[in-house]
């Protein structure tokens, strides 16, 4: 091992080692001290540790655990969900090497610090140079992922404080451009045509952008509809666009009758229909042996269980 790898291992293990108190907690999250004991007793949604006196010290691994939270809260997920969603989420990224993923996060948050300084002056110069910098580091699903989208949900979180919804409005501009302006210039040149529509009133256009990127692949031709498509036009717009998959993506929980409302809409496609996104991962049990596949959240899988949903139609 070099020296500056051995350094950046001690730097991470030195942020990692460090611990809040819960007043700290309280203040950095804005969550009260009886809601964060509710979550640990009643939930098992986080684990502090404790000093010998008995009072508890949270990491900052507790307190990203904690923003989680948070944004399953503000989707609609009732919070004795929240835990079973979590620990999908952490066991689809158990394939990183746990000090590798340590040391990257360090990294990110890092990015993260700069781009804040960058959105607090509203310097759209710096964030585009910031914005090039770390797509030059990392590939396209940890750049979205893992800096950019947890610290757009961060500010998403912080608007009742003043200002933070100027910021978060000057970064979801920023981003949907770029997103959008990655989206044209990825566009496939195969023979597969997959067509991505959101759920109406189910997910930020952002949101939309960044799950048509991650789908995208050299060999499929992908159109993303506009924010507010009509469900029951959708039939319409694939017997036009003649896709081999559609796929309706929302990050919230799956409102009451959708499963049928879902049904009925596969029955008038001639090509297959499948759910992308959170609503994937919480209605999979609703949609378990049906015609409608559930590709999930895990986007470093998503392009390939695309691969596979096509190839499974094709060969049929």
């Amino acid at each position: 091992m070099t020296e500056l790898a051995a350094l950046t291992l001690a730097s991470a293990a030195l942020k990692q080692a460090e611990l809040f108190p819960i007043r700290e907690v309280s203040r950095l999250t804005g969550v009260n001290p009886v809601t964060l004991r509710a979550w640990e007793r009643r939930y098992g949604l986080i684990q502090p540790t404790r000093t010998e006196s008995g009072h508890r010290l949270y990491s900052q691994a507790n307190i990203e655990a904690i923003q989680s939270i948070l944004t399953w809260l503000e989707r609609g997920v009732a919070v004795s969900k929240v835990g079973k969603i979590l620990q999908r989420n952490e066991l689809a990224q158990t394939s990183v090497a746990p000090v590798c993923h340590d040391v990257a996060s360090g990294e990110w948050g890092e990015w993260q610090q700069q781009l804040r300084r960058a959105l607090s002056s509203f310097d759209e110069a710096r964030l585009e140079q910031l914005y090039g910098q770390i797509f030059s580091s990392y590939p396209l699903v940890v750049v979205f992922q893992d800096v950019l989208m947890p610290l757009w949900q961060q500010l998403m979180q912080r608007q009742d404080e003043f200002g933070r919804t100027s910021e978060w409005l000057f970064f979801d501009n920023f981003l949907r451009a770029r997103a959008l302006q990655r989206l044209q210039l990825a566009r496939g040149v195969g023979d597969m045509r997959v067509v991505l529509a959101a759920l109406p009133g189910q997910c930020h256009e952002l949101e939309l952008l960044v799950c048509g990127l991650l789908l995208g692949g050299t060999d499929i031709v992908l159109s993303v509809l506009a924010q507010g498509q009509p469900l029951a036009e959708l039939t319409l717009v694939c017997e036009k666009l003649q896709p081999q998959l559609l796929v309706l993506f929302s990050n919230r929980p799956p409102a009451s009758g959708l499963v049928r409302q879902l049904g009925r809409l596969a029955l008038t496609l001639d090509c297959p229909l499948a759910l992308a996104g959170e609503v994937a991962e919480l209605a999979a049990e609703q949609l378990s042996g049906s015609a409608i596949a559930c590709l999930g959240n895990a986007t470093n899988g998503l392009q390939r269980r695309i691969q596979q949903l096509l190839r499974g139609h094709l060969d049929t």
